[in-house]
């Protein structure tokens, strides 16, 4: 929507919200406040799992990063030791209830993003609403740990170690509340987390940096192999993203040297064919996000650029650290 892309705009430009803003903000305000307050004082109870949790999320509304971070913590725990799994809300789809994927899943009916992390890893991935009982149901696939996709704010379900992932180009905005700015809690939520991880750009003292990579680009249909992306350097391409912050995508393809002509599309968008008819032979790259979505009516020349998470060692290692003493506080 138009009004609401220039809502967006306005977070991370140096204007003032418009004033209806403020107070819907302040109001948004008291009432996160109250509900963090409950869940804090036993008012209201988070559920407990038998294993350990660790939830990913952020504090503003959007792209983050928090897809590819759920994926290198399923690799990285698993190649130490743990046999993780992963609970999500399942945004954008169409299902009701509560369920484990599979492999003829469809990312129309589950969501885009549980879809792209069980391809990715190949680890259980549940997905429904209540994210606590859809949690349980990975008890049953030999998981000894849980990560919950986009859950810091999801308080019902308690938690052992809690990761924020930061944009770190446009950080927080303006630092507003919605809809004023783009935040889901205020600021000072930071200091209760267990980890910051800062995606790009400068990461600020205590947090830990992290790059997305992007090495080749693979095709969604057909028998070619896949390309190094600086294979398409030079071209004008057809990029397409439906993402939270489109611009990260198009920005790292001009790096590349790829001419962009961008079609930013909204986060977690349902595309059709008719979406994708440019009316030309010219390549067209995409998240790997989309292609989860395009794969079933893709044609010879759509491509897809999987990006992996970049972060030090030893944050994967601290990270598993807090899940095992977890566990043995369980025991």
């Amino acid at each position: 929507m138009a009004w609401l892309d220039r809502l967006q705009q306005r977070w991370y430009a140096d204007l003032p919200p418009p004033p209806w803003t403020r107070p819907v903000a302040a109001l948004y305000g008291g009432a996160t406040a109250l509900r963090r307050a409950l869940y804090r004082r036993g008012w209201l109870s988070a559920q407990r799992l038998p294993l350990p949790v660790v939830v990913v999320g952020n504090l503003t509304a959007g792209g983050t990063g928090k897809t590819p971070l759920t994926i290198a913590l399923a690799q990285g725990l698993r190649a130490r030791g743990f046999s993780p799994g992963v609970v999500s809300r399942g945004y954008g789809g169409s299902r009701r209830g509560n369920r484990l994927l599979d492999d003829g899943s469809d990312p129309r009916e589950e969501g885009d993003e549980p879809c792209l992390i069980r391809a990715r890893t190949g680890v259980p991935v549940a997905v429904g609403r209540d994210r606590p009982a859809a949690a349980r149901l990975l008890l049953t696939q030999g998981v000894d740990a849980v990560i919950a996709d986009d859950g810091l704010q999801h308080y019902r379900l308690a938690r052992d170690v809690e990761i924020c992932v930061i944009d770190g180009d446009r950080r927080f905005g303006n630092g507003r509340l919605l809809p004023a700015g783009p935040l889901r809690e205020p600021p000072a939520r930071l200091a209760t987390v267990d980890f910051r991880v800062c995606n790009g750009g400068s990461a600020a003292p205590g947090e830990v940096a992290m790059t997305l990579e992007a090495r080749y680009v693979e095709p969604l249909v057909g028998a070619e192999r896949p390309r190094p992306l600086a294979a398409f350097a030079g071209q004008r391409v057809h990029a397409v993203a439906g993402i939270g912050n489109p611009g990260r995508f198009f920005a790292g393809l001009r790096a590349a040297g790829i001419e962009v002509i961008a079609h930013p599309f909204p986060d977690h968008h349902a595309f059709a064919p008719a979406d994708l008819a440019f009316g030309d032979a010219l390549p067209v790259l995409m998240t790997e996000k989309d292609a989860v979505k395009c794969r079933p009516f893709a044609a010879p020349r759509w491509w897809s650029l999987p990006v992996d998470a970049k972060l030090a060692p030893g944050f994967l290692d601290a990270v598993a650290e807090r899940l095992r003493e977890a566990s043995r506080r369980r025991r």
